[in-house]
């Protein structure tokens, strides 16, 4: 795992298979405060449902999450709940509405949202943004590598970025 802190606010992590993309949603279940919200942003196949499965880890959760594709909404009890959207097929806020999303959004579990640019105005200004990359200068060494880019309060991130240094032995 490679750790950058690009600028104030932006932290890009590699990993380089789904073991190590799982690891990091451990530490960050681990590290996120109650009634935290996570947009989860990638390309079909880049890993976002890997990383909610370390999420869920880190908050003690013992069923391992499934993308919700065809549900839209997962909840999953451990010591923070874990509400774990995927909005791939809807299009509108109002869709969102229906969901009655505010009830998620706002409590104190952890609410992870794939495919969140899809709606991007339901989401507060203070959300934790993810996004996982698929390089496209992999090779046949490092297929399963991922960029990840988080973005959110400095503060958070800085501290973070230590826990991750720390569990990892960086």
């Amino acid at each position: 795992m490679l750790i950058n802190k690009d600028s104030e606010n932006i932290l890009k992590i590699h990993t380089y298979n789904p073991s190590e993309t799982k690891l990091l949603g451990e530490i960050l279940g681990n590290s996120l405060n109650a009634g935290t919200i996570v947009e989860l942003d990638g390309n079909l196949g880049a890993g976002k449902t890997v990383l909610v499965k370390g999420i869920a880890r880190g908050l003690d959760i013992d069923e391992e999450p499934n993308s919700p594709t065809f549900v839209i909404l997962s909840t999953y009890e451990g010591n923070k709940d874990l509400y774990h959207f995927d909005l791939y097929r809807l299009s509108t806020i109002s869709e969102l509405e229906d969901l009655n999303y505010l009830d998620y959004f706002y409590n104190e579990g952890i609410t992870v949202v794939e495919w969140a640019e899809r709606i991007k105005e339901a989401f507060p200004e203070n959300t934790l943004k993810i996004r996982i990359e698929i390089p496209f200068e992999r090779s046949e060494k490092n297929l399963d590598k991922r960029i990840i880019t988080i973005k959110g309060d400095i503060k958070w991130l800085l501290s973070f970025k230590n826990t991750v240094e720390q569990a990892l032995q960086i």
